[in-house]
C-alpha cells in the first residue's frame, strides 16, 4: 500500500475542509468527484418536458416538470403550470423519462475473486460505488460484508465528497455457523458469539443483520434479540432455518425470493442445512402449488418482506454474458473467465432455466397478494453480476415475470424506501422528498431495455454524469 505524503495529505485535507465551509451549495465535492457531476445543485434547477414514472405505482404522466431547489424537489405538475423560477438551470427532457432513483437492498461492494479451487470474494471499494450510481442506484443496502470497516468508511467518503456513490446503509459481518470453505467470509460459533457480534457492529454504525445459510434458530433468536432492542432489521439467506421459523421468529427479511427457502424439502431436520435437498424441492414442487401459497400467506401475515435478487440466478443460455452488458467492466483476465464459462454452459442450464421461471412467477404470486417485494441484485455468484448494470437488469427480468414497467420500478425504488422506513424522504417524485430521480433518454414503459439509456442520476439535487462514470470502470473490475 502506498501511503500520501504528509504534505499531500495535508493540502488535500486543507483545500477539502476550505471547500466545506464555502456558502451556497449542501454538499462540496473534491476535485476527483467534480469531472462527473453534469449538473451542480446552487441554485434552481428546472427538468421539463419528460415523462414521470413517479414510484408510487400511479399512472405514468406525459408533459411533466420537476423542479428542485437546494436538493430537493419543490414541485411535480404539468409542465403549462409550473413557473420556472428566474436564472433556473433548464434541463429539456422531451423524449426522456424521469424515475425515482433506485433503492436496491441486496448489493455488496465485493465481487467473486476465487481463491484457488474455492469461491471466495474481494472487495472492489471503489469501482463498485461508481458503478451503482451509473446504473441509477442512489441508495443501497449491502446485504452482508465482509470487509464491514471498509464499507463503513466508504459511507463516510461519500457522505463527505470524497468518493462517488450512493447513500449506503451498511449491514454487518454475516452471522454464520463455521462450515463453508470460503475465506473472506466470517462465522460465530453459537447464540452467545452471535449476539455479541451484534452489539459490537451496531455501535460501530452497521443498520442491519444478515443471517447466512447454517445459521441456526438460537442464533436468529440472540440476533433479532439484539438488533430489534436497537430499532435495527435482520435479513437472511437461509437453508438451515426455513423460511417459516425464520417468519415466526420475528425476521424482517429474506434474501433471494424463494430460491433459498429449505421448507419443501423432505426430512428436513431441525437447524441442518441441505442446499441440494431444498433446490430439488424446489425444482419439485409444482408453481401453484398450496404448500407456496401457504408459506406467502404466512409471510405476509408475518410482515416479512422478501427481496428479489433475479440477476444472479439468470441462467446463461441464450443470455448475457455479463447481465445488463457489463462485460467490458472487468478486466481482462475476468472478460475471458466469464466468456469461457458462459460457453461452457450454453445448453447445460435447463435445470436452472425450469426454477428460474418458477422464481418469476413465485415473486409475483407474493407480490400480487400484498407481499412487500423489494429489490436487489448481489453482485457475486459465478460473477455475471456486476454493480450498475445489473441494477437495470433487476428491472427488466422483473418485467419479464409479468409486472408492468410502472410495477417494476416501485418495487426498484418505493417499496425499498418502505422497508428502511425513509419512505417520506425517498424513494418517489413527490414534492418535498429529497432529489433522487433518473433521467432515461427513451421510453422504459414502451420497451423495459430503454433504462440502459440513463444519462443522468440525480442524488440529493446533483447530477451525476451516468455514461462517464461507466466509462470510467471500464476493465477496472477486479482490480478494486
Amino acid at each position: 500500500m502506498t501511503l500520501a505524503t504528509p504534505r499531500l495529505l495535508s493540502l488535500s485535507v486543507c483545500s477539502f475542509l476550505l471547500a466545506s465551509v464555502l456558502p451556497g451549495h449542501a454538499q462540496q465535492f473534491t476535485p476527483q468527484v467534480q469531472p462527473f457531476i453534469k449538473v451542480q445543485s446552487g441554485g434552481p434547477i428546472a427538468l421539463t418536458d419528460a415523462k414521470i414514472i413517479d414510484g408510487t405505482g400511479r399512472p405514468a404522466q406525459l408533459h411533466q416538470t420537476v423542479l428542485i431547489e437546494q436538493g430537493r424537489i419543490t414541485q411535480v405538475g404539468a409542465t403549462k403550470k409550473v413557473k420556472v423560477p428566474a436564472g433556473a438551470q433548464v434541463i429539456n427532457c422531451t423524449g426522456k423519462t424521469l424515475i425515482p432513483g433506485l433503492v436496491m437492498l441486496h448489493e455488496h461492494l465485493y465481487y467473486t475473486m476465487p481463491v484457488g479451487g474455492y469461491f471466495n470474494i474481494a472487495q472492489m471499494p471503489y469501482s463498485f460505488p461508481r458503478l451503482y450510481l451509473a446504473g441509477g442506484a442512489t441508495t443501497i443496502r449491502t446485504a452482508g460484508s465482509i470487509e464491514p470497516q471498509t464499507d463503513l468508511a466508504v459511507k463516510r467518503m461519500i457522505e463527505e465528497g470524497k468518493l462517488i456513490g450512493p447513500d449506503m446503509e451498511i449491514t454487518a459481518p454475516y452471522i454464520e455457523e463455521p462450515a463453508l470453505d470460503i475465506p473472506a467470509l466470517n462465522t460465530i460459533k453459537g447464540p452467545e458469539e452471535a449476539a455479541a457480534a451484534t452489539i459490537f457492529w451496531a455501535n460501530k454504525g452497521c443498520r442491519s443483520f444478515k443471517m447466512y445459510m447454517h445459521a441456526t434458530r438460537a442464533d436468529l433468536t440472540a440476533v433479532l434479540r439484539e438488533a430489534h432492542a436497537r430499532q435495527l432489521k435482520v435479513t437472511g439467506h437461509l437453508c438451515a432455518i426455513t423460511y417459516k421459523e425464520a417468519a415466526e421468529l420475528g425476521i424482517d427479511n429474506l434474501e433471494h425470493g424463494f430460491m433459498a427457502s429449505s421448507d419443501f424439502a423432505a426430512n428436513k431436520q431441525v437447524d441442518v442445512a441441505d442446499y441440494p435437498a431444498a433446490r430439488k424441492s424446489l425444482l419439485d414442487l409444482p408453481v401453484n402449488s398450496p404448500q407456496m401459497k401457504s408459506l406467502i400467506s404466512l409471510l405476509i401475515a408475518k410482515r416479512v418482506a422478501l427481496t428479489s435478487t433475479l440477476p444472479v440466478f439468470e441462467p446463461y443460455t441464450g443470455r448475457e454474458v455479463v447481465l445488463g452488458g457489463g462485460l467490458e467492466a472487468l478486466i481482462p483476465q475476468l472478460q475471458e473467465r466469464e466468456n469461457t464459462t458462459w460457453q461452457q454452459n450454453q445448453g447445460k442450464d435447463t435445470a436452472s432455466t425450469r426454477l428460474f421461471m418458477k422464481e418469476l412467477a413465485w415473486e409475483k404470486q407474493f407480490h400480487d397478494a400484498g407481499g412487500l417485494l423489494v429489490a436487489g441484485t448481489d453482485p457475486t455468484g459465478a460473477g455475471r453480476t456486476v454493480a450498475g448494470y445489473a441494477n437495470r437488469r433487476q428491472l427488466e427480468l422483473l418485467v419479464e415475470a409479468g409486472f408492468t414497467a410502472v410495477e417494476a420500478i416501485k418495487i426498484s425504488t418505493l417499496n425499498g424506501a418502505k422497508y428502511l422506513g425513509r419512505d417520506r424522504e425517498i424513494g418517489s417524485i413527490e414534492a418535498g422528498k429529497q432529489a433522487d430521480l433518473v433521467v432515461i433518454d427513451g421510453d422504459p414503459e414502451q420497451n423495459i431495455a430503454q433504462v440502459r439509456k440513463m444519462s443522468l442520476v440525480f442524488k440529493k439535487g446533483v447530477g451525476f454524469d451516468s455514461a462517464k462514470l461507466f466509462e470510467s470502470m471500464k476493465g477496472k473490475v477486479g482490480l478494486n
